[in-house]
């Protein structure tokens, strides 16, 4: 499994042990790509900061990769031994079991407030926030600036530009003028961007309410769009979208391949370790700005099962700190999900926050994956499984978009029985 920012890892293992009054149990993802690189030493050394000023609490962290920690966490759950914190990819169905303390049992109110509140919001269960964000990505376009300016080209603002820009591209014998990774690593990413830079009416996966809405006539006309403007005309590389996928066409881009994507920050290190000399610009709309960037987060929750609300509270009021927030954004290249230290970032000199940047600025604007549903999980892996079909040649996107609404409204009727 992948997580919801995207990243990958391989790592796991466990922080310090030990006997006191209170013992708090953290099952955490790793963000690392390296063993030096794991997240496994940022908790242990933030466990052992708290464990000082707090002798009677001990905490146990548990680091796994993102291919294993939201299963480990579904088992210990479903086998009666719950750990007291996890820090994972969703959060919905535990609240919707009963399985969570609301946010209010466990924050101080100055930490609720600093919170960032479109994802405060988004981790809301039937109106009482059980997700406690942890940490957050958008997505930009990323361009290669070298083929930019063999091209003579420059960045586009709507999609038309995008085109005009992928045929120059391609002309000058790019292999990929514009990646869409619509493959089942990571689609629904890239299909809910491109939702969103729809226009007027561009809604994203559902309206203002919360009602899945895949199917709309704006929707509809963005895959049109995507179908017969760019892959259709050949802008789009030699893999077909419903085959490509995000690791793939992040490694073509630091191969000086891809002349245009869609990326989140991770790619900043990796195009720069391969030398590629890329600029950052907002996601073009059909005709002008997008309404609302993708923004992702991923959650960190607190169990019911051992109690323990007040030391899981504290030692959160402790995580969730301005140092610590901007410590694990930094580490990470992630942005983080508190005002204070976004402010901090935002206005920080210093270049390892500079690249972040165009991110922040695209935070406050941000739409999330609706996941506070329960049906998101189904639902976003038939975007994953089948998305791709609605740009090939064959393709109907009016006809794709309908079956995945119907999927999710039967999703959403069989979560609520």
């Amino acid at each position: 499994m992948v997580s919801a920012l995207g990243m990958t890892a391989v790592l796991g293992g466990c922080g310090s042990t030990g006997s006191s009054d209170v013992t708090l149990r953290l099952v955490a993802a790793d963000y690392g790509d390296t063993a030096a690189h794991s997240s496994k030493k940022y908790w242990d050394d933030l466990a052992e900061e708290y464990e000082s000023k707090h002798p009677d609490v001990k905490v146990e962290v548990s680091v796994y990769s993102w291919n294993d920690v939201d299963r480990k966490v579904k088992e210990m759950v479903d086998g009666g031994n719950a750990p007291d914190l996890a820090q994972i990819g969703a959060y919905a169905d535990y609240a919707a079991a009963g399985k969570l303390y609301p946010v209010s049992d466990l924050l101080s109110i100055r930490t609720q407030a600093d919170f960032l509140s479109q994802l405060s919001d988004a981790g809301q269960w039937q109106h009482t926030q059980y997700g406690i964000p942890f940490a957050a990505s958008t997505r930009v376009l990323f361009y290669n600036k070298s083929l930019f300016a063999k091209a003579g080209i420059t960045p586009p603002t709507t999609w038309d530009e995008l085109a005009a820009d992928a045929e120059a591209l391609k002309e000058k014998g790019v292999k990929y003028p514009y990646a869409l990774p619509l493959g089942p690593e990571e689609a629904q990413a890239e299909t809910m961007q491109w939702l969103l830079s729809g226009g007027n009416g561009g809604s994203g996966y559902t309206d203002d309410v919360g009602t899945y809405t895949i199917d709309s006539a704006q929707n509809i006309a963005t895959f049109s769009w995507l179908k017969d403007d760019l892959v259709g005309k050949g802008l789009t590389g030699p893999v077909a979208p419903g085959r490509l996928n995000r690791a793939d066409a992040f490694a073509a881009f630091t191969d000086g391949q891809v002349g245009m994507l869609n990326g989140h920050p991770t790619l900043i290190q990796q195009a720069a370790a391969k030398g590629v000399k890329f600029g950052m610009v907002p996601m073009p709309g059909r005709t002008g700005t997008t309404r609302a960037s993708m923004g992702v987060t991923d959650w960190m929750m607190g169990f019911r099962q051992n109690g323990h609300a007040d030391q899981i509270g504290d030692f959160l009021d402790f995580v969730y700190n301005e140092k610590n927030v901007l410590a694990f954004s930094r580490e990470y290249g992630l942005l983080p999900v508190t005002g204070s230290a976004s402010n901090t970032m935002s206005e920080s000199e210093a270049a390892k926050d500079k690249a972040l940047h165009p991110f922040l600025d695209q935070l406050p604007t941000s739409e999330l994956y609706p996941v506070g549903k329960t049906s998101w999980a189904s639902v976003s892996a038939a975007v994953k499984k089948n998305i791709g079909q609605a740009v090939t040649p064959a393709g109907n996107p009016s006809g794709v978009l309908s079956r995945l609404q119907a999927a999710a409204t039967a999703a959403d009727l069989s979560n609520a029985s």
